[in-house]
């Protein structure tokens, strides 16, 4: 079936770098003779039948903006079938014959469950700062997210120095330690603690009693597994009074700013692959990054498969804090 009008939307967590992948998908389509069709406000949007149709001049000067111009939302409706079928008359009313989806895994999951109930071809390009999709080297906006955090530690990290203070920084990551970790790295941390770790509070209060170094920075994950960020803050003040301990997260600072160089590089190129994909025939598919290169991850590998943290770099952040 030759491709006639496609539709793209945002949903989930917004990302650095929707707005490039954004962009690429309209200027591909409109390269190949396709007519695109912007969702606003993700699933909820399709149901809601808020569709706007896209030039190339309503991308424009959109690739450095954060956000999604397409905004997003979380839809409970489109997890009904009631709501998928109203969701499918609005795109058959619009004659839509394929969908592209910027998003995560939940995303991914909606599209999959979608495209079999009405046989209708959606593809997906990978936006979330987490970093966390299974088939991917990178998601759109996690190095944008790195350099955010990297900033802010560096400048909280002249705080702790000025004052001889210990600073517990909490990331985002969700159950994953991507974030933390590289992030940890970045500022030469003293502690990273990530959910893919167990016992690591027992051994950053061994280090801090044994070091007893006037300032410390030390990273902690969002979903790590030995308790919150406010929790580890009282256990250091018990154990380890000499310290002046204190508190920062991080939060949605994380996730806004213009989009890094990488990320508009990315986000382009695979928005220019999925339009490429629809074209081809595919359908329930994730554009990944493996190795610098483009490839198609079907949408039940990303959300079942597990990516696990690079042992490596665990290993590099245990010999960089001696």
């Amino acid at each position: 079936m030759r491709i006639k009008k496609i539709a793209v939307l945002t949903s989930g967590g917004d990302a650095p770098g929707m707005n490039a992948a954004i962009r690429a998908v309209v200027r591909s389509a409109i390269f190949h003779g396709i007519a695109v069709v912007g969702i606003h406000h993700g699933y909820q949007g399709m149901i809601n039948a808020e569709f706007e149709k896209l030039e190339s001049k309503d991308v424009r000067n959109v690739i450095q903006r954060g956000g999604t111009i397409l905004r997003s939302a979380r839809s409970k409706e489109f997890q009904t079938e009631e709501g998928r079928q109203k969701a499918y008359e609005n795109l058959k009313k619009e004659n839509i014959d394929a969908v592209v989806v910027i998003g995560g895994d939940g995303t991914f999951q909606g599209a999959g469950i979608f495209s079999q109930e009405h046989n209708l071809p959606f593809v997906g390009i990978p936006g979330t700062i987490d970093n966390d999709m299974f088939g991917t080297d990178f998601t759109i906006g996690f190095d944008t997210a790195l350099n955010t955090i990297v900033q802010a530690i560096d400048r909280i990290k002249d705080t702790a120095n000025a004052h001889d203070r210990l600073f517990l920084i909490e990331v985002m990551g969700r159950d994953a330690g991507f974030i933390a970790l590289q992030s940890g790295i970045a500022t030469g941390a003293e502690g990273i603690l990530i959910p893919e770790r167990d016992g690591q509070v027992d051994g950053l209060l061994k280090y801090l009693e044994a070091n007893q170094k006037t300032s410390n920075i030390v990273v902690v994950a969002e979903g790590e597994k030995e308790g919150s960020i406010d929790e580890l803050a009282t256990l250091i003040r018990s154990k380890l009074p000499n310290y002046d301990t204190r508190t920062t997260i991080l939060g949605h600072i994380q996730r806004g700013g213009a989009p890094s160089a990488f990320d508009r590089f990315l986000a382009s190129r695979l928005g220019a692959a999925a339009v490429e994909a629809l074209r081809d025939n595919q359908r329930s598919v994730m554009m990944g990054y493996k190795n610098h290169e483009v490839v198609h991850v079907p949408f039940n590998k990303t959300i079942k498969g597990h990516r696990n943290i690079n042992q490596k770099l665990l290993i590099v952040a245990d010999i960089l804090n001696i």
